[in-house]
């Protein structure tokens, strides 16, 4: 169960933090973007389940074995990332600007590789 809370907060919390790039997609993108920026307002649940889960399982895999997984990686990344106003005061790294640049596209990118990570992790026995 906490395995499907990690991929399923690694995924929306992908398609939250590559928002940007999914809004550039030619057929369709504004409209998968407005479904998504719904749940904006909740991306730091989103970003604290991620952080929770990935981080009992970087913990459990780090002392008990058989090696660190990169799903774990990706969703405490993804966690911090969403939480990054919440941790530090300042502002949101993500953008929401219709053209990303710089850090923001870095971490659009970023996002919709957790995506895939994501939806990996959904197929990959624990």
């Amino acid at each position: 169960m906490i395995a499907l809370l990690l991929d399923l907060s690694t995924i929306v919390g992908g398609l939250l933090l590559g928002l940007p790039l999914l809004r550039m997609l030619p057929r369709g993108g504004e409209r998968g973007a407005g479904l998504i920026a719904r749940i904006d307002p909740w991306a730091w649940i989103v970003g604290v389940v991620a952080l929770v889960t990935g981080g009992y399982y970087l913990i459990v895999h780090l002392v008990s074995g058989p090696h660190l997984f990169h799903f774990e990686v990706v969703g405490v990344a993804v966690g911090v990332i969403l939480l990054w106003d919440k941790i530090t005061g300042r502002p949101p790294l993500r953008s929401q600007s219709a053209t990303p640049e710089g850090a923001p596209l870095i971490l659009a990118i970023f996002g919709l590789i957790a995506v895939v990570v994501g939806i990996q992790g959904l197929f990959t026995p624990n």
